[in-house]
């Protein structure tokens, strides 16, 4: 499936940003999707997933109270809902759809949540955050 995320912007330090994430051609209720990042010089990171089966969400521990994922079947997308932005949010964001039913989330040695990159083979050209201090 063809990903777009949108959404993405210039935003003062404890500022919001609503990104979205959509499918033309395709319908984004058979995926479960997540939203990564990569900030410039770093590897993308995995910060949110929602699963398809049962709409359970699950968030990295630094997006977790900041960030809400959220899907819109009618409108067919899934939105990244975040605030209280600080600068280290600062990113280039993608979306990414996954045809099972789950999202694959492990937990790392320090106790938080990750997904691997190699999870996901769909993945939508990004959109640019940036957060100024």
């Amino acid at each position: 499936v063809q990903l777009q995320a949108s959404g993405g912007g210039l935003v003062q330090a404890g500022g919001s940003l609503r990104l979205s994430c959509a499918a033309p051609g395709g319908t984004l209720e058979s995926y479960n999707i997540a939203w990564f990042r990569q900030a410039p010089g770093k590897e993308r990171g995995w910060v949110s997933c929602i699963n398809r089966a049962d709409g359970r969400t699950y968030y990295k521990e630094s997006a977790k109270g900041r960030f809400t994922i959220s899907r819109d079947n009618a409108k067919n997308t899934v939105a990244l809902q975040m605030a209280y932005l600080k600068p280290e949010d600062t990113a280039v964001y993608y979306c990414a759809a996954d045809k099972r039913d789950l999202c694959r989330v492990v937990i790392t040695p320090d106790m938080d949540l990750d997904i691997r990159t190699e999870e996901y083979d769909s993945w939508g050209r990004g959109t640019l955050v940036t957060v100024s201090s």
